[in-house]
């Protein structure tokens, strides 16, 4: 079968891969749609940490069941699903903790193993979110959804709360929908213009500012004379992050969202005089993947104005260097498996 192999940085190219079949305890699937996230986009540069090539890419998928194997398992063929992308071992003390998001030898695909750009795939079938609502393309950005709702269910904000989104990418895009279901005050900076009046004009975002020297001003303003009680940074840009530490309320949070390869560093009397907590957050929770599958079918979250590039898988090659790679246009990309 064909598929896209990401060759080294920078190039992709076609293979022909084995066609997986069903076993005990995973389905075969039919992949309809693949999004591409900013992990595609690092890989593809050569910044993404733990990572080795070459390497199938694609985690982000909406699939449809064509065998669910001989195990009973709840799936029948033709059930449309997202794909939870995080191959937790079970055991270790993050999985009995009920976090397998960072099981301590996580392995998730597109990632640390290879991943859907191909027409099949095999999952394991408790990976695997049914909708009867929910078309592929959706299904293919539960995943981008559920990284920002983990995010925000980090924070655990509620309605009082002040919450400032760094950082108007997708993921970020997907913190600012949760964000907005908490019904907390809510800011978003970035340094796109563009993207700032995306999430005016699409999103309802009241509140939109850009970094520098007036921020804090600004936030204040925004905030009746106090700072955000929650930052939460989806940059993954160490200026930025290390940034958040003089943005927050004395006795905020900040969750860190996106990662580069390097250190986090602080002024240590500036962060213990705020008394301020810092969070990591990575990937999702299982039923943080349910929640979001039952917002987008309710119509609480809309992804749809998202998209703004599509392609055919078989193009990858020319069109994402070409097109997508670089291109500050980009929102989110969406492959298309005919």
């Amino acid at each position: 079968m064909l598929t896209i192999v990401l060759e080294h940085p920078g190039l992709f190219v076609t293979a022909d891969h084995p066609m997986p079949t069903a076993t005990s305890g995973s389905a075969l699937v039919r992949v309809h749609r693949i999004g591409i996230c900013g992990t595609d986009l690092h890989a593809f540069a050569g910044r993404q940490p733990f990572f080795t090539y070459p390497r199938v890419l694609g985690h982000e998928l909406g699939v449809e069941v064509l065998d669910p194997g001989d195990k009973p398992c709840g799936l029948q063929a033709g059930d449309r699903c997202a794909v939870e992308p995080y191959l937790n071992c079970g055991t270790c003390i993050a999985c009995r903790r009920n976090k397998p998001n960072c099981c301590t030898s996580l392995q998730v695909l597109g990632v640390h193993i290879d991943g859907g750009m191909a027409p099949f795939l095999r999952i394991p079938t408790h990976k695997l979110h049914t909708s009867a609502k929910l078309d592929y393309e959706q299904l293919a950005l539960v995943e981008t959804l559920g990284i920002g709702a983990h995010a925000v269910e980090r924070a655990a904000p509620t309605k009082d709360d002040f919450i400032l989104v760094i950082g108007a990418g997708p993921i970020g895009l997907s913190v600012i929908q949760f964000a907005k279901v908490s019904g907390a005050k809510l800011a978003v900076m970035d340094v796109s213009d563009t993207r700032l009046d995306f999430c005016r004009k699409q999103l309802g975002i009241q509140h939109t500012l850009r970094p520098g020297p007036g921020a804090a001003d600004e936030l204040r303003r925004i905030g009746a004379g106090d700072l955000p009680t929650c930052v939460i940074d989806a940059t993954g840009n160490p200026g930025s992050m290390m940034g958040c530490f003089d943005l927050p309320a004395h006795g905020g949070r900040i969750v860190f969202v996106g990662l580069f390869q390097g250190d986090v560093t602080f002024n240590d009397p500036n962060f213990h005089r705020r008394e301020l907590t810092v969070m990591g957050s990575r990937n999702a929770l299982p039923a943080t993947f349910r929640e979001v599958i039952r917002l987008v079918e309710d119509g609480e979250v809309d992804t749809r104005p998202w998209i703004t590039h599509r392609f055919k898988l078989a193009d990858t090659p020319v069109v994402f260097p070409r097109d997508i790679a670089g291109n500050s246009a980009v929102l989110k990309a969406m492959i298309e498996v005919p």
